[in-house]
């Protein structure tokens, strides 16, 4: 077999850069977490306690948000709260923490949480500091635009998109759309201002955040085709004193999938399955 010998240099290098990038996103990880910690809850403490402590998003339709009443809803709500039917026998037993995505790993390693159930995707980097459940949803990056023209995602060949700036979806949409431009906006609302304006022909992100803004402006529709696929998990302390808590809520997800019921929260919430 030919070997192409002038590849090699650049296959080392890739493969340097991405060891040196997992390992400085992962010192970035550890900077947000002080020096002392508290020691997160075993199940036999859970027990005692009475109630499950969860990190979720108050913020983002449909995963976990407050509704004009005040309650938090959302997907991500209703599997905190069958957690508790499940390990403790009663929905109501559970304190919500909403927490800003930063905050969402740290508040598990440093113990002010039990679990975290914040549209948080299990990669190599996070799992070296805490534990995943098996997926409870499959996300991904997916496309939205008003534009009725546009009927998949290779319609959008030359055309301009936003994407949040430093998201990973600016790679992947790079990858399949080389030739799109893409305009860099700093939160969602600044993407929905350049849609209604027509600056940009569609908006890429995350589809459980999409689906959340079309159900919210219906002149809007997904494009019918995920770019990427990244599985949402429940975040666990590591550490074998956790073992029976992190098999209890993987057992859990098993039988919401085998009995339909994880299925039909995601309907109910209109994400795409």
């Amino acid at each position: 077999m030919l070997v192409n010998l002038a590849s090699r240099p650049l296959l080392l290098f890739s493969r340097l850069f991405k060891r040196l990038f997992a390992v400085a996103a992962l010192a970035c990880l550890l900077n947000l977490i002080p020096s002392s910690i508290a020691q997160a809850a075993e199940w036999s403490e859970i027990q005692e306690r009475g109630y499950l402590i969860v990190a979720v998003k108050d913020n983002l339709s449909p995963l976990g948000y407050r509704n004009l009443t005040g309650e938090l809803v959302g997907l991500e709500i209703d599997l905190a709260r069958q957690l508790a039917v499940e390990l403790l026998g009663d929905p109501a037993a559970v304190e919500f923490v909403p927490v800003a995505n930063q905050a969402r790993l740290p508040s598990v390693i440093q113990g002010e949480v039990d679990f975290a159930i914040a549209q948080l995707t299990a990669t190599g980097v996070r799992s070296r500091l805490v534990d995943f459940s098996v997926p409870y949803y499959l996300d991904g990056t997916a496309i939205v635009t008003a534009d009725r023209t546009l009927q998949q995602v290779s319609d959008l060949r030359n055309q301009s998109i936003a994407v949040l700036n430093g998201s990973t979806t600016i790679a992947v949409v790079r990858s399949l759309l080389p030739s799109a431009q893409l305009v860099g906006v700093e939160s969602y609302q600044a993407a929905l201002n350049l849609l209604e304006s027509q600056q940009v022909t569609a908006f890429a992100a995350d589809v459980s955040v999409l689906t959340g803004l079309v159900q919210a402006y219906p002149d809007y529709r997904l494009l019918p085709a995920l770019l990427s696929a990244e599985a949402l998990c429940i975040a666990m302390p590591r550490g074998l004193q956790y073992e029976e808590l992190r098999h209890r809520v993987n057992d859990a997800i098993e039988r919401w999938y085998e009995t339909g019921w994880l299925q039909e929260r995601i309907r109910f919430w209109g994400l795409p399955q």
